[in-house]
């Protein structure tokens, strides 16, 4: 009986720790994503990722920069899913052999912010680029991102659009932070700057100060989200199965319902608008 006992209790151990070492191997599955600072500092990443590693166990590790940086860093092979907002600048990485395929996530879009007493005279606007002119032309402090990211893009273009070249104005009233959007928006409530920035993160941002909403409503501010999986031919180090699991579930009716449901102070940051990934 004791021999018996023995074998039992040695089967339960060996059972024991065989489903440990399952559960073990699943804990550490994980994947690298590439994203925009604008999925992180607003909160959205912290609300929907868990819901993800709870029905896959697959871990989703951030690493959120600017948007060129993502792209840099994800055609280095530095991660697995590369979560960004720079539509030309997403079809060019998979045009030159970086990603597999693109998809659309989310939207939401842009708005100029600037002092409450606007010296520029801009509130009230709907057309973007003419009221980046009057910033312009009105000689007020204006703090840009400078650092390739998908708003300092948008930025760009924009400046273009107004037939302006602020880089000739750079250090007098064109200040270039060089940083993200949660800091540049610091550094023009404390300049008492204009900025431009994606409205989830200036929803979230709690360092309002002076800044207000001063130009919106333009289509030309419309902010699209795309995501692409690495392309695992060219850097095998990608993990492709866990990495197409996370888009499909992104651009499927869970991760899009958790998109569609995160607010920050009853205010939906994010519009989810994917075409599912999964084949029909």
């Amino acid at each position: 009986m004791t021999f018996l006992k023995s074998m039992i209790a040695g089967a339960l151990a060996f059972g024991l720790a065989a489903g440990a070492n399952v559960m073990g191997a699943a804990a550490d599955e994980f994947i690298v994503v590439q994203s925009t600072t604008s999925t992180q500092n607003s909160g959205l990443l912290d609300e929907i990722l868990p819901k993800f590693q709870d029905k896959t166990g697959i871990e989703v590790r951030v690493v959120a920069v600017g948007t060129g940086q993502a792209l840099k860093n994800a055609a280095n092979g530095d991660g697995d899913v590369l979560l960004v907002h720079a539509k030309p600048s997403e079809e060019k990485f998979i045009a030159d052999g970086n990603g597999v395929e693109r998809f659309d996530v989310m939207y939401n879009d842009f708005v100029i912010v600037g002092p409450k007493n606007d010296p520029a005279g801009i509130k009230g606007m709907t057309d973007a680029p003419a009221a980046m002119a009057k910033i312009a032309s009105s000689g007020a402090l204006f703090a840009s991102r400078g650092d390739d990211s998908g708003t300092h893009k948008k930025e760009k273009a924009l400046w273009k659009m107004a037939s302006v070249n602020p880089d000739e104005a750079s250090g007098t009233w064109y200040r270039e932070t060089g940083s993200g959007m949660g800091a540049t928006l610091n550094a023009a409530a404390g300049m008492g700057a204009y900025t431009m920035s994606d409205r989830a993160t200036w929803l979230a941002f709690q360092n309002k100060a002076d800044l207000a909403v001063l130009t919106q409503g333009d289509d030309r501010l419309f902010n699209q989200y795309g995501v692409i999986l690495v392309n695992p031919e060219k850097h095998p180090s990608v993990k492709a199965e866990a990495g197409q699991t996370f888009i499909d579930w992104l651009t499927g009716p869970e991760g899009q319902k958790g998109i569609a449901s995160f607010q920050v102070n009853g205010e939906q940051l994010f519009f989810p608008n994917a075409t599912s990934s999964v084949s029909n």
